[in-house]
């Protein structure tokens, strides 16, 4: 037997007239998403001046990341200049994503930006086996005027070119940056869910220190090898 808590033990019509209960706000908040992905496709822009960044070939310019898609989604890596492991959270986040040759067909690109020179990123990014491409934004304006300066937080930006022209369409950071990972939405569903002690759970559920579960980056680059 467990030493856990459980859940109390129902018959089967119970379950599943409770789990319907549930159900029907599930696809409430799913039709609320579907509204806010509408208001997002109606938000203004701004029109952005040129930047440039580093990338593994020398200078590019903002334009030219979009790699001749017409859209571009930017993850802002945090960074500590010459440590050998870079944020936990930022290094578990990007390495989720795989095979994004699917964003093809959506005329689009999701790559990585940091504060980081451009051969400590490089090095990192060979480190922990991580997939997107990266670039730098150390010498220019871009990371901080896009939410992300030099020592600060994680932010993601997503952009629409237009020929050479720039525009920034959204924005987001902190817990915002949730909805576009497929690990917190997964652990949700366990009974136990994240077991961080700022959750709502019942009484005697396991609750650890916030992060306490996370992975530090060196396993991310043990798997990633």
């Amino acid at each position: 037997m467990t030493s856990k808590p459980l859940p109390p033990v129902v018959d089967a019509e119970t379950w599943r007239a409770r789990l319907d209960e549930l159900r029907a706000r599930e696809k409430a908040a799913t039709r609320e998403l579907d509204a806010i992905a509408a208001e997002r496709r109606r938000l203004p822009m701004v029109r952005l001046p040129e930047y440039t960044l580093q990338g593994p070939s020398g200078p590019v310019r903002l334009a030219d990341v979009f790699g001749g898609k017409s859209q571009l989604i930017t993850y802002h890596h945090m960074w500590n200049p010459g440590q050998k492991w870079q944020c936990p959270g930022c290094t578990g986040f990007t390495s989720q994503f795989w095979k994004l040759e699917f964003l093809d067909e959506y005329d689009a690109r999701f790559v990585i930006v940091t504060q980081g020179e451009i051969g400590e990123a490089l090095e990192y990014k060979r480190r922990v086996g991580n997939a997107m491409d990266w670039y730098s934004t150390a010498g220019s304006p871009f990371g901080a005027d896009m939410g992300a300066p030099p020592g600060a937080g994680f932010a993601v930006n997503v952009f629409l070119r237009d020929g050479d022209t720039v525009y920034r369409t959204w924005h987001t950071d902190g817990r915002g940056t949730e909805q576009l990972s497929h690990t917190f939405p997964l652990i949700d569903l366990l009974p136990y869910g994240r077991q961080e002690e700022w959750q709502d759970v019942p009484e005697g559920w396991p609750q650890a220190p916030t992060y306490s579960h996370w992975w530090p980056s060196e396993q991310y680059a043990r798997y990633g090898e």
